[in-house]
């Protein structure tokens, strides 16, 4: 009984609020005690909640990954400028939201479902779970997943134990969800998949497609096999727009478009204007708002949006907040009513890449074409833009060079340093066919931005400029000039209550807890 009490009390509660940075989520799922004995609502009425703490507030998700990959950047100077945003970290919150939301609750839930006999709320839980982690460490590297829950200083599992753990429990998930496929249970929980279980499975085989592309380079043999085993496996992929995983906002707005217009603390990043604008891309109507002053624009009047270099030297708010926002949609949540996770032109993306690395079920490097534009297409589609066939053919437009109109002299500017066009080039070198794979990934991630991030440390790609300002040093760590960021240090919380588990993840991490260390998968060495 007082774990069915906990479990409600956790499904219910409201989030501790920080002034100008935490969302309010709600839940639509109004339980009384005779209805939690029916139609699975005492184990399925926690689901949404589990779900709806994946993406982060402004602290631990637009303030870290979606400024670290360029998507968005503010034009408010936070603590004198000198933040995450300059590589001074001054919020690191993503570990307690996913551990107190996620992790947590799941573990409740999973307990009351195995005594009900409920196998398949118990893989949905473990799959959530997975979702949540394999993000959490994409921040951090090592961290507590197998020993979750098992001893009050949990040691960190290293990377490898980490990924290893994921694929095997993804084993038992995806046979669980094939196993019944016709399960009428979740629905009544379940905004993303509407119950259809065999679609949770079609998810759960494009996540380990994505988790085998992202340790490639460390542990080929590993990535190898489960991505040949994701290509192959009779649940399928998701591979058409229709199969897209989001994640309901639960009638909550979408939380950047809280931050960029009723806060004004977020803007289209520059890294979007020199490749959105250069390319010709029509996407970017769908992400962006034109600027009114026509002046910020000058050097390309016919594309009238104007973005923020991240990491740029900013003197006051006020200065930037006429740039380009988000585009207005966002900001109605009757429009806008869920957030992606994975969508279909990401898997595509990764059946280019996996062409590339000749892993069978791909097609090999003779499909990498298909599988690029395929994603190209997907994602056109998704977001209703035209003129996807003259943008694939386009063998000749580069992104341009960013002129930051309010910044005296050269302050901020940057030269574009990507020399690869949209179009597919079948006699280039595989190097070059990654680069275009992976800058129409990042194109694509909007909204998701997580992946991105990761793609960036995996590959190098996109070339994204540097920050302009540079105000790392060694309280994080000195992230070399002309570098960008490859970590979020531990959380105080685990160093101050668990310091024995931070010592021994910082010798599984292979390097200091600090911001310039390397990721597991983040070898830095050649692609191929």
């Amino acid at each position: 009984m007082k774990k069915l009490i906990y479990l409600i009390t956790m499904v219910f509660a409201i989030s501790a609020c920080t002034t100008d940075f935490e969302e309010t989520n709600t839940n639509p799922y109004q339980l009384s005690g005779k209805s939690l004995q029916e139609d699975f609502n005492h184990v399925g009425a926690f689901y949404p909640s589990m779900l709806s703490q994946i993406f982060g507030n402004q602290i631990d998700h637009n303030l870290t990954n979606v400024t670290f990959s360029q998507h968005l950047a503010t034009p408010t100077p936070f603590v004198g400028g000198v933040n995450n945003t300059t590589f001074y970290i001054r919020w690191n919150g993503y570990w307690a939201r996913e551990y107190d939301n996620v992790m947590a609750p799941a573990e409740q839930v999973i307990e009351i479902a195995q005594e009900g006999g409920y196998t398949v709320f118990v893989e949905w839980a473990n799959l959530i779970k997975i979702i949540s982690m394999s993000r959490v460490t994409t921040y951090y590297g090592p961290i507590i997943y197998t020993n979750y829950g098992s001893t009050e200083n949990a040691l960190y599992d290293d990377e490898e134990t980490l990924y290893t753990a994921f694929f095997v429990d993804l084993d038992r998930i995806i046979a669980e969800f094939k196993a019944n496929s016709d399960y009428p249970g979740l629905k009544n929980f379940d905004a993303s998949f509407d119950g259809d279980v065999s679609k949770w499975a079609r998810y759960a085989n494009s996540l380990r497609l994505q988790l085998a592309m992202r340790i490639s380079k460390v542990a080929p043999a590993m990535a190898k096999a489960e991505g040949e085993k994701a290509l192959a496996d009779s649940a399928g992929l998701i591979e058409s727009n229709d199969d897209n995983f989001n994640i309901s906002l639960y009638g909550a707005k979408f939380h950047p478009a809280q931050i960029a217009f009723e806060w004004g603390d977020t803007r289209m990043s520059a890294t979007m204007e020199s490749i959105l604008i250069g390319y010709k891309d029509n996407r970017i109507e769908k992400f962006f708002s034109p600027v009114e002053d026509m002046s910020l624009v000058s050097d390309h009047p016919d594309w009238p949006y104007k973005g923020i270099r991240n990491g740029a030297e900013i003197v006051a708010k006020d200065d930037r907040l006429s740039f380009s926002t988000l585009n207005p949609e966002f900001n109605e949540p009757a429009k806008v009513t869920k957030r992606k996770v994975m969508s279909a032109d990401e898997v595509h993306f990764l059946k280019a890449e996996a062409a590339l690395r000749e892993w069978a079920g791909s097609g090999g490097a003779a499909m990498a074409q298909t599988h690029y534009e395929a994603g190209v297409r997907a994602s056109f589609a998704l977001w209703g833009a035209g003129g996807v066939d003259d943008y694939l053919a386009d063998n000749t437009s580069l992104p341009i060079d960013y002129n930051d109109p309010v910044a005296p002299g050269t302050v901020n500017d940057f030269t574009n340093q990507i020399t690869n066009t949209v179009a597919w080039d079948e006699s280039a070198s595989n190097e070059v066919k990654l680069e275009k794979i992976i800058t129409q990934k990042w194109i694509a991630a909007y909204t998701n931005e997580m992946e991105a991030w990761v793609d960036y440390r995996r590959t190098g790609y996109p070339k994204l400029p540097p920050v302009y300002q540079n105000s790392s040093n060694s309280d994080w760590g000195v992230v070399p000039a002309g570098e960008s960021i490859k970590r979020m240090p531990f959380v105080q919380t685990e160093r101050e209550g668990n310091a024995t588990g931070v010592a021994d993840a910082t010798q599984k991490l292979g390097g200091p807890d600090e911001i310039n260390t390397r990721l597991w998968w983040d070898t830095g060495a050649p692609n191929f």
